[in-house]
């Protein structure tokens, strides 16, 4: 018998995982023999495939079942994967086309990003809302809801809106809060937080207050990993057979429900690559054990970045899912250059 992770066995490998991922039913070894030339007996494809089940690639689920891919198995298949697959053309035609027939808004962009990924893999799509590396103070409003309290609102750069109540010791009246407003506006306007704290400026106590609460919201921005979300396909990816059963499904639900679902999902996990996969049991979470994700950033490098993905059952076509997530994050990187005025 031969020994060792042969070319061939790599190659049965690989079949088995393309099969089941194509039909969510295991494969035997007569329909390898029968449907692929390799130029073997079906006894020896037999044996290859014991070789892969014994280190743990395969699996059979029955005793007289075919094989099915395990998180290993999955694994070397997606290595076999360029990361530098390419969509079909003409789903990239179609990608640019509908991105020129809506408005130029970010948020509609990322709509229809997540929309398009998810109909194209068959299974849910994530997009997080860009963020700057530092963000920046644009512009911040007092709004008074009583004599001894107000609405700060503070807007920071890629439109990030943030809101917080502050009371006050004396009275203040709307006439006081525009005051104020108007100078913290004309000291700070288009700074950082760093920068706002650097800066010497002539203020009282209560605009002291005021910039330090100001401060300490843009600190608290700059801390997060992440925007909002826009997940689309929940109920394509909760269609695969893999969800069929209830207790899965629930599962899958509580976890997209969780407000902290995202963070387990991102956390860590996008490194320097182009594209990352992560199978299976491979999650940190242990909610995701049941889930691959496929992962990709857009933004411009150095300044703004947001995460795209597929998330879907460890039986997923990587090959469509890798090419569809680089391809987006090409798309969103170029539109949002465009929007920053950087060059493209």
């Amino acid at each position: 018998m031969t020994s060792g992770f042969t070319p061939r066995r790599k190659a049965i490998l690989n079949i088995i995982v393309a099969e089941y991922i194509a039909t969510a039913m295991p494969v035997a070894s007569e329909t390898i023999l029968r449907n692929y030339k390799l130029g073997v007996s079906s006894a020896t494809i037999r044996n290859d495939m014991a070789y892969l089940e014994k280190e743990g690639y395969i699996a059979k689920p029955h005793t007289s079942a075919g094989s099915i891919p395990l998180a290993k198995g999955y694994r070397n298949y997606v290595e076999s994967i360029s990361k530098d697959i390419e969509l079909p053309m003409e789903e990239q035609y179609h990608i640019r086309d509908s991105f020129h027939n809506v408005e130029e808004e970010v948020e509609r962009w990322l709509k229809l990003a997540a929309a398009l990924m998810s109909r194209l893999v068959g299974n849910a799509a994530l997009v997080t809302f860009p963020k700057a590396k530092q963000c920046r103070l644009k512009h911040l409003e007092l709004v008074s809801l009583h004599e001894y309290l107000a609405l700060l609102i503070l807007v920071l750069s890629e439109t990030v809106l943030k809101q917080q109540l502050l009371p006050f010791s004396q009275p203040i009246t709307q006439e006081q809060l525009n005051i104020i407003t108007n100078k913290l506006n004309t000291n700070y306007a288009g700074l950082t937080s760093s920068q706002v704290l650097a800066k010497k400026s002539t203020v009282n106590s209560e605009e002291q207050r005021i910039t330090d609460s100001v401060v300490d919201m843009m600190i608290t921005e700059d801390e997060l990993e992440y925007h909002a979300t826009y997940l689309e396909g929940l109920r394509l990816m909760l269609g695969q057979p893999e969800f069929m059963g209830k207790d899965r499904m629930l599962r899958v639900m509580e976890l997209m429900e969780a407000r902290d679902w995202l963070k387990s999902v991102l956390h860590n996990q996008l490194e320097n690559e182009r594209v990352q996969v992560v199978i299976g049991e491979e999650n940190r979470d242990e909610s995701l054990k049941d889930l691959s994700l496929v992962l990709g950033r857009y933004g411009i490098p150095q300044k703004v970045k947001g995460a795209i993905g597929v998330i879907g059952p460890t039986r997923m076509d990587y090959r469509r899912a890798i090419s569809t997530v680089g391809y987006m994050s090409d798309v969103l990187s170029y539109l949002l250059a465009g929007v920053c005025g950087e060059e493209q």
